[in-house]
């Protein structure tokens, strides 16, 4: 079930970007006056077809679900002398050059107004998301060196507003890659009263961060992460470790064997790294603190041996509804949809310098096995999947790399600046050379997607 779900959104994901980027090039060719003789949804061979309208259009479904292109009258593609003589003025080449680059950068501006129109949609309906709560749990790292603690909610990076987790993310990955310090605003609960906050700013230090730790959890490299609730135990097992040790549901663990535990995420660590070990448990019971011995059964889990003490644990950080008005939504939307297509291209290039691996690149088994994820576990997750994926389809199709949208857009820049189009020799190398760039890069993105399935 779980292999069918995987297809069928992996197919509804790339048919859907693949059809609004191609109606991108159709609609401004039609509105360019050029005459369009096929669009086909799939590359290859065509296997279903019907001709629609005053010009016949092809509309094709074709065999190769990996793409898709729109067919024009092309002088290049065919003999002068078989274009009837009424559709010469309609011919894509006979175009002035800024009709030709109005066609070509239609498709991934397509792309980019589809993200817009998706994160609009789901600013405006309210996305579920983690609060920009954080764990610290170590006071030599470099986020309690900074002057973060645990607890602390942030509100604002360098004057921007912060309402979740996601956002803390996204803006402290875009200060590390241009290698620029964060200044944090936290609320942060005073200890002795805790109906008072307290209000403050530090500077969290990420121009020591390489490109490698960029590559991964970068926050925790820093010595913070995502907030979890407090080691409040949910139901305990019947016959099992906790249950036998007299342990209740609601319980609070205050420490094990005289070492504070910091939250449940702590205390189910501390539990799975403490198989067949005798614990101490200092908990809290309504307003009466007692300690319990509870002693952690052993289990295999992938080949490990972890404790367990057969109690449910609320591990799901607080949420929040970030929704915003319509007005307000489009202008967040277009910020995002901007900020993530500059964070492609910072990452793009640093691949190239050599700065971050190669591993970085995917292919259609990694965004198919993404689908399938953000599928099921919604709607909100698979659109906001499918939005930055028209991004990333979007941000590729502008590199300036022939047979590419960007390498057509590079020819008609080269024309407009010397008064003359490229020659066809040129052209023809070109392509030959993108063709090859292109195909080492799918085999590249096929090798990782393969490698990371297999991990």
């Amino acid at each position: 079930m779980k292999l069918i779900q995987t297809i069928l959104a992996f197919i509804v994901t790339l048919g859907t970007l693949v059809t609004i980027h191609e109606l991108g090039h159709y609609i401004a060719a039609r509105l360019c006056g050029v005459k369009v003789l096929r669009f086909s949804v799939g590359m290859g061979r065509v296997i279903f077809a019907r001709k629609l309208g005053k010009d016949q259009t092809e509309w094709a479904i074709s065999l190769l679900p990996l793409g898709g292109y729109v067919k024009m009258l092309d002088a290049r593609e065919q003999d002068v002398a078989e274009i009837p003589p009424a559709d010469l003025p309609r011919e894509f080449c006979r175009q002035s050059v800024w009709k030709r680059i109005v066609i070509v950068a239609a498709g991934p501006v397509a792309n980019f107004i589809l993200a817009i129109m998706l994160y609009s949609a789901l600013f405006v309906y309210g996305i579920p998301e983690p609060v920009a709560k954080i764990r610290v749990p170590s006071a030599t790292s470099v986020a309690y060196q900074s002057g973060l603690r645990h607890g602390d909610v942030i509100s604002y990076i360098n004057g921007k507003t912060i309402q979740s987790w996601s956002e803390v993310h996204w803006e402290l990955m875009q200060r590390a890659l241009e290698k620029n310090n964060a200044e944090i605003s936290v609320v942060r609960v005073s200890g002795d009263q805790p109906d008072q906050q307290i209000r403050r700013v530090v500077e969290l230090p990420l121009k020591q961060l390489n490109s490698q730790n960029l590559e991964g959890d970068f926050m925790s490299q820093l010595g913070f992460s995502l907030a979890r609730p407090p080691a409040i135990l949910g139901d305990i097992l019947p016959d099992g470790p906790a249950s036998l040790a007299g342990l209740k549901k609601g319980d609070l663990i205050l420490s094990i064997n005289g070492e504070p535990v910091l939250d449940g995420l702590a205390f189910t660590e501390k539990v799975n790294a403490s198989a067949g070990q005798r614990l101490t448990l200092h908990i809290k019971r309504n307003s009466d603190e007692i300690d319990v011995v509870a002693m952690p059964v052993t289990e295999e889990v992938n080949g490990t041996k972890i404790g367990r003490l057969k109690i449910q644990m609320m591990l799901a950080p607080e949420m929040t509804v970030v929704q915003t008005g319509l007005i307000a939504s489009i202008g967040k939307s277009v910020q995002k949809t901007w900020d993530t297509s500059i964070v492609s291209i910072k990452m793009l290039w640093k691949m190239i310098v050599g700065e971050v691996s190669l591993k970085n690149i995917t292919g259609p088994l990694t965004i198919a096995d993404y689908a399938g994820q953000t599928s099921r576990v919604g709607l909100i997750s698979y659109l906001s999947f499918m939005a930055l994926i028209s991004i990333s389809l979007g941000v590729m199709n502008l590199l300036p790399i022939p047979v590419l949208d960007g390498g057509h857009l590079l020819y008609y820049s080269l024309e407009v600046l010397t008064g003359k189009p490229v020659s066809e020799r040129f052209t023809e190398i070109a392509q030959r050379a993108g063709v090859a760039l292109l195909m080492a890069i799918m085999a590249v993105a096929f090798f990782n997607d393969i490698a990371r399935l297999m991990s």
